[in-house]
């Protein structure tokens, strides 16, 4: 419900992933509860959920139904997490702005005449309009950092391989000199360590045995001086 009045005054879902329900009921029955039991989780545009599209922004890739969930999409499954929504970007990904000629514009939900950043802008606009409490969003060349900024939000952009790529799985390979990372954003810093601690897991180096299976260390973050 949240998220729907946000998109409807600043445009920032692109889809409602079907099936939450079920795996709301499926997960009620699973004896080991995840880290991120029953939270509704959004997901950037591009990120692959079964019987979705991951468009980029561009119209041709309007007709590709991809067949089956990207793997950081399966691991937030394992954990209990719900994917709930895709969120909006800019087209091809590769801008700091949030609009494209299918969806169009999305604004900032703190000031309706600025731009809520990109590419990650959906995922800022409902994280920060209280759409959504957590997102994946993904980072080349500050796609996590800048919503984040725009929009008053913790994000962060994890070291390369750290977690599988959306690309693992794709048949849009872009060459890149600076790796592209998934990476959470929600509206404080423990909600990004849960999630970084929830993707870290056995299900992640299974899925994708290209990522060090390296667990989240926690004292490392606790070590940390916060300013």
């Amino acid at each position: 419900g949240e998220a729907l009045e946000v998109t409807r005054e600043v445009n920032c879902v692109t889809d409602f992933i079907h099936g939450c329900e079920d795996q709301l009921q499926k997960l009620k029955k699973q004896k080991e509860k995840g880290l991120l039991y029953g939270i509704p989780i959004s997901i950037k545009d591009h990120i692959n959920c079964k019987g979705h599209i991951s468009s980029g922004g561009m119209v041709k890739f309007l007709d590709q139904v991809k067949e089956e969930d990207s793997v950081i999409v399966q691991v937030l499954k394992s954990q209990g997490a719900i994917p709930f929504v895709k969120t909006n970007i800019p087209q091809t990904m590769i801008n700091y702005d949030c609009s494209n000629l299918i969806f169009g514009q999305t604004l900032n939900p703190l000031n309706h005449q600025k731009s809520p950043g990109g590419s990650s802008g959906g995922e800022g606009a409902l994280i920060a309009g209280g759409g959504s409490i957590l997102g994946i969003g993904s980072d080349v060349a500050g796609s996590i950092r800048l919503p984040s900024s725009f929009c008053g939000l913790c994000g962060l952009k994890p070291t390369g391989n750290r977690i599988s790529s959306p690309y693992a799985c794709s048949d849009r390979m872009f060459v890149l000199a600076v790796t592209g990372m998934l990476g959470p954003m929600a509206r404080d810093v423990d909600s990004l360590a849960l999630c970084m601690k929830a993707l870290l897991c056995e299900e992640m180096f299974r899925l994708d045995p290209t990522v060090p299976p390296l667990p989240f260390d926690e004292e490392v973050r606790l070590r940390g001086n916060p300013m």
